[in-house]
């Protein structure tokens, strides 16, 4: 019966399945709305350290709640996902985040309690991470689907919806708006772009393995070399897109003693390069392969930020955070890929290498601070071009699979 899956019991679901195009879109608009609301509280961030009058130290403690809240949720994504979907996963979780924006801004600047504002920002950091791992895998289904790469333009929606998150809250602060009118007006529309979404969502056919049935007892994800080996080297490629976030401009400012904005159009112009990146790396990734392309994105990143530290002059620095910007562009939507490559596994796979990954984003930004604070804070980046190495010797763990593999299988 085409176009009708079986349901996990085996009988024939009445349910008529989207095509990949329609479930391409939605995943489009889940990437999008991710980012859109991460987006639109850190637009609101400045507010929230002036109401509850934090230092920015101060302030890094409560942002950890955020990230504390993604860590503990991440490594049971997988199962959440093989247990109830990746659809319901994104509808609960975006609960999760849509409520935890507005608390955390109830609790800075209407409460004025820290550990309220901690406790939306725990949920919102759950909710983020529950999500990003539920749209991943069905982004991976899709792309298996229609039998091409386009995660990385996935992940360019996460960053085009994270504009637009900020672009909307620059006005909404410069015109007084209270934060949580704001994060309100925006957040439950949100939620219904999510909810429609979730609709056109491929059936992935994920599942526990069965230990009463031969060969289908598995270990853990976290036991399985080739997974860990794309963790890695999505780790790396993670840290060198996280350190532009949090220290270019900053970078900029102080190697080159340059005003703010130029420190920001700095940033800017790194984000512009990755997207593009993102968008156009699809095609170079179907011609050539995985792993040519993820050797030339570390090479690119290694000689971005080399040219951005040691340029001497400003228009050398911004060719190396163009180079940069495309360097850091692929390794982490190809990993995700290459974690889902197995269909069967993919829940549990992308679970693990999220985890992974991310930890970048919650032990980089005090490490670079640390040695930033001992070297100079442009200097600091040079931590990052060291990454590229060790990403270049995991890169062989990301070509694809053809079919059920052995755990151990580093072939691809």
């Amino acid at each position: 019966m085409a176009g009708v899956p079986p349901s996990r019991n085996g009988l024939v679901a009445l349910s008529v399945t989207p095509s990949p195009l329609r479930s391409r879109n939605a995943v489009v608009a889940a990437f999008a709305l991710n980012g859109f609301l991460f987006a639109s509280l850190v637009s609101r961030l400045p507010d929230v350290r002036s109401a509850l009058e934090l230092s920015n130290a101060q302030l890094g403690l409560l942002l950890l709640s955020a990230s504390v809240g993604s860590l503990v949720m991440l490594p049971f994504s997988g199962r959440l996902i093989e247990r109830f979907g990746a659809a319901t996963v994104v509808r609960v979780a975006a609960v999760g985040v849509a409520a935890g924006v507005v608390v955390a801004a109830l609790g800075a600047t209407v409460v004025g309690w820290v550990p309220l504002a901690a406790l939306g920002m725990l949920s919102e950091g759950m909710g983020l991470s529950a999500w990003d791992v539920a749209m991943n895998v069905e982004g991976a289904e899709v792309e298996r689907r229609l039998g091409r790469t386009i995660m990385p333009r996935f992940h360019a929606a996460w960053s085009m919806g994270s504009i637009a998150g900020s672009g909307i809250g620059i006005p909404m602060a410069a015109l007084g708006v209270p934060a949580v009118v704001h994060l309100l007006v925006v957040g439950v529309p949100a939620y219904g772009g999510v909810l429609a979404a979730c609709g056109a969502f491929l059936p992935v056919q994920t599942h526990a393995p069965d230990p009463t049935v031969p060969g289908e007892r598995r270990a853990s994800a976290w036991r399985e070399p080739r997974t860990l080996l794309v963790g890695v080297m999505v780790l790396a490629f993670a840290a060198v897109e996280g350190s532009a976030n949090d220290w270019l401009s900053l970078g900029l400012i102080d190697g080159y003693d340059v005003p703010h904005w130029v420190g920001v159009a700095g940033f800017s112009l790194f984000v512009v390069a990755m997207t593009t990146g993102r968008f156009v790396g699809p095609v170079a990734l179907d011609r050539f392969g995985r792993a040519p392309v993820l050797w030339a994105c570390t090479v690119a990143g290694l000689v971005g930020v080399l040219l951005t530290v040691y340029g001497a002059h400003l228009a050398v620095a911004a060719v190396g955070i163009v180079i940069w910007g495309l360097g850091a562009s692929l390794g982490f939507p190809v990993g995700m890929s290459a974690a889902a490559d197995d269909p069967r596994r993919a829940a549990a796979r992308v679970s693990v290498v999220s985890t992974i990954g991310y930890g970048a984003f919650l032990i980089g930004p005090p490490f670079l601070g640390a040695i930033g604070d001992r070297i100079g804070t442009l200097q600091a980046l040079l931590v990052v071009a060291a990454l590229m190495v060790p990403a270049a010797f995991s890169v062989l763990a990301a070509r694809p699979q053809r079919g059920p593999v052995d755990a151990a299988d580093l072939t691809g």
